[in-house]
Parts: C-alpha cells; sequence; structure tokens
C-alpha cells in the first residue's frame, strides 16, 4: 500500500515539475521572441492590408553597416536648413540620430495616393506635442490623442499620434483613426505577413503588390537601352514584386523578385532579363560607348552586371523570378567622380527570346 502510495506521489510529482518545465520554456520562448523582431513585425503588422506597397526601412541596423558609412560618405551633403534645426532645437528629435525604423504604406485613390507611416525611434513626447500645437491641433479619438498639422505651402495637413512613446502613426489622410482601427481581410493579412516574413533578413525593403500595369510604368522611365516592349508585357503579369537590400561588410546585396502564377511566364522572364544584361555588356563594350563614358564608370556597369543572377523558384502556387546583384564601393567611387551613363542600344535591336550566354542563375 505504502509502494502504490509513493508511485502514485512520484507520477504527480513528475507530472507536475513537467508543466512547470513546460510552462517556463513557454515563457522564455515568448520572452525571447517578443524580444528579438518585435518591433519590427509590429510596425509592418499596423499597415493597412488594402496598400498597394509599403516600405520598411530598419535605421538602426543600417548605421551600424559599413556600406552605408561610404555611401553616406559619396552622397552629397544636404544644405543646413535653418527650419529644420529650429525643429530638432524644438522638439529634441533628430531622425539622423533618433529614428530607429520606419514602415511606410502607399494607399491608392485613383489618381490620388495617401502615405501611412510608422516611426520607431526616441521622442520626447512632451516637446513634440507642444511643438504639433503652435500652428496646428488635437483631438480625442478612440483613447488617442490626435494632432493635425498644415503642410508648409500645401492645403493638406499630417495628422500623427503617440501610439506609445517610442512609436508614431503618420498619415497625410484625413481619417487616421480609420487607418489605425480598419479590420483587415484574413487572406490579405496573410499574403502580406507572408511576405514580410521572406524578407525578414533585410533591414530596407519594399513590397509592391500589382494592382495597376506597373510594368508600364516602369519602362516609361527607363533609359533607352533598357526599354523593351516585351518585358513590360511580362512585368504587368506578376501579382507581387519585392525588392530587398542587405548590407555585408562593404558590400550592398540587393534582391528584386517577381511573383506569377504561370510557370511559361517565369520562364520568359528569365530568358528577357538575361537577354537584357547581355546587351547591357554589349554596350559596355561598344566602340562608341568606351569613348563616350568614363572608364572607371564603364568596368564599374560590368562589376555590376557580372554579379547579376537570374533564377526561377518555383513556390508551388506561385512561380518567382529573382534577380540578385551587388553594389560595391568600386561602384560608389565611379559613381561619384563621373555621372552614370547608360549607353542607348539600337531602337529596334530585339531582346534575345533566350539568353545565349548562360547566366549564373538556373531555369
Amino acid at each position: 500500500m505504502v509502494s502504490k502510495t509513493m508511485k502514485k506521489r512520484t507520477r504527480i510529482g513528475l507530472a507536475a515539475a513537467l508543466i512547470v518545465l513546460s510552462a517556463s520554456a513557454f515563457f522564455v520562448y515568448r520572452k525571447w521572441s517578443v524580444g528579438n523582431g518585435s518591433a519590427r513585425e509590429e510596425s509592418l503588422a499596423l499597415m493597412p492590408t488594402d496598400a498597394s506597397s509599403v516600405l520598411f526601412v530598419d535605421f538602426s541596423e543600417l548605421r551600424q553597416a559599413p556600406f552605408v558609412a561610404q555611401l553616406y560618405a559619396w552622397a552629397p551633403k544636404p544644405q543646413a536648413d535653418a527650419d529644420y534645426a529650429q525643429f530638432v532645437k524644438e522638439t529634441g528629435f533628430d531622425y539622423e540620430r533618433d529614428l530607429n525604423r520606419a514602415a511606410i504604406a502607399v494607399l491608392k485613390h485613383g489618381q490620388d495616393s495617401t502615405l501611412f507611416t510608422v516611426l520607431d525611434g526616441k521622442f520626447d513626447r512632451q516637446k513634440i506635442s507642444a511643438y504639433a500645437l503652435k500652428d496646428g491641433s488635437s483631438a480625442k479619438a478612440g483613447g488617442l490623442e490626435i494632432f493635425s498639422v498644415p503642410i508648409t505651402g500645401a492645403a493638406r495637413k499630417i495628422s500623427f499620434t503617440f501610439l506609445k512613446s517610442e512609436r508614431i502613426a503618420v498619415t497625410n489622410g484625413p481619417h487616421l483613426g480609420a487607418l489605425l482601427n480598419a479590420k483587415s481581410q484574413p487572406g490579405d493579412a496573410s499574403e502580406w505577413r507572408a511576405r514580410f516574413e521572406r524578407l525578414a533578413g533585410s533591414p530596407v525593403f519594399a513590397v509592391f503588390r500589382q494592382d495597376a500595369a506597373i510594368g508600364s510604368s516602369l519602362a516609361a522611365q527607363a533609359p533607352g537601352g533598357l526599354r523593351s516592349p516585351q518585358l513590360s508585357t511580362l512585368l504587368d503579369q506578376l501579382r507581387w514584386i519585392t525588392l530587398a537590400g542587405k548590407p555585408e561588410n562593404n558590400l550592398l546585396h540587393v534582391v528584386a523578385e517577381g511573383e506569377c502564377t504561370a510557370d511559361e511566364t517565369a520562364r520568359q522572364l528569365v530568358d528577357v532579363m538575361n537577354g537584357v544584361v547581355i546587351l547591357a555588356e554589349g554596350g559596355l563594350n561598344d566602340v562608341r560607348t568606351r569613348q563616350q563614358i568614363d572608364p572607371a564608370m564603364r568596368e564599374a556597369y560590368l562589376e555590376l552586371l557580372k554579379s547579376a543572377d537570374v533564377s526561377k523558384i518555383d513556390r508551388g502556387d506561385t512561380k518567382s523570378v529573382r534577380l540578385v546583384f551587388e553594389i560595391t564601393p568600386t561602384f560608389l567611387d565611379a559613381a561619384r567622380k563621373a555621372p552614370p551613363v547608360i549607353p542607348d542600344s539600337t531602337p529596334n535591336k530585339r531582346l534575345p527570346g533566350k539568353a545565349t550566354t548562360p547566366r549564373k542563375g538556373h531555369t
């Protein structure tokens, strides 16, 4: 009898210990996961699911990257702005020092666009609120104090609110409260989240949901040597486009990816993009181009093109085409010394249907 009682107590003790250990493990996991990446995830979770595009930048991570330091040294320095200096003095906020992350959504309304932004950083709430009320106003809505401030030289206003001490939501639209409280469609939310998770390793990225002729838009802005009606048509068939950058030592790895549902579209896009790279390399080696372009700039372009890798990825329901390339200090240095010139190919020169020279990517 005593033996049975002891065994029963032992089993109860082991079960209790198991429960405690499981609860502790769960608590540690929750604490670790919330402490790592939660600010980024929370910002992105606030993005409206009916947005046409989302841009994310982790400034706190980029500030530590050697490549970004070189990029900052390469970029022209803006002239001192007296108004901004006064803003920094009165609010205590300097974006170069205090802004940690920014998530920006673009919402299309016909020909008009609205921006919705979530900013994470070091904010002095009292000073910023006082500065906003100098020329603006505030109102309570849904437990939040929403400030409206006129934009200099424009009829519209911007509205912002503190979601917490280190987070501000901003929009140039009239209904900030509606954007914050909008109910998302589960399907839309999961599609955005899947792409955000796929880009989790990149401190800067943009996601575009295809709802218009983006190919035609890009073609209209591309230099003559890179225009292709065939490429524009294929880009218009993409459902999603992502662009991401990740600094690594003194390099910037850039990854562009387009998603579609048809395998044939993906194959054609791989061939056309490889063709564009081949034509660009040929243009840079043309005698006339050699005479027109700075030698260092030409070598920098060739270096960039040689790093290009075009590949096709099958994710089941979607087929993706990925373009990867690297931007190096050599490219930045050449671009600083000489204005960039894109070689213009002959207008009626057709892109090859298939790449005649195999690239690094696979199809």
